[in-house]
């Protein structure tokens, strides 16, 4: 298994910008599915943000996922690695 990285720039109702990545398996060309898993994760968060749109989410490269992420995408469909401004 592959997956594709899809890097996301969301901003949250305070300005700032959240960095994160989207993980899915690399067969998946349904971008609407990915963000679609981008808002699911936004969802969670105790904070509002702007909309994901494929203004903020790419694609990056695709990679060889560790056994943990290659599980998560198999029984979720996707992993979120946060990476900048994603907590309060």
């Amino acid at each position: 298994m592959k997956i594709a990285v899809w890097d996301t720039y969301v901003k949250r109702a305070d300005g700032i910008i959240m960095h994160f990545d989207i993980l899915v398996d690399s067969t998946l060309k349904d971008t609407e599915r990915v963000f679609q898993y981008g808002q699911a994760y936004l969802d969670t968060k105790s904070f509002d943000t702007e909309k994901l749109t494929s203004k903020e989410c790419t694609f990056c490269h695709i990679e060889y996922p560790t056994g943990t992420l290659k599980h998560e995408i198999e029984t979720v469909g996707f992993s979120i690695i946060e990476m900048e401004n994603c907590d309060e």
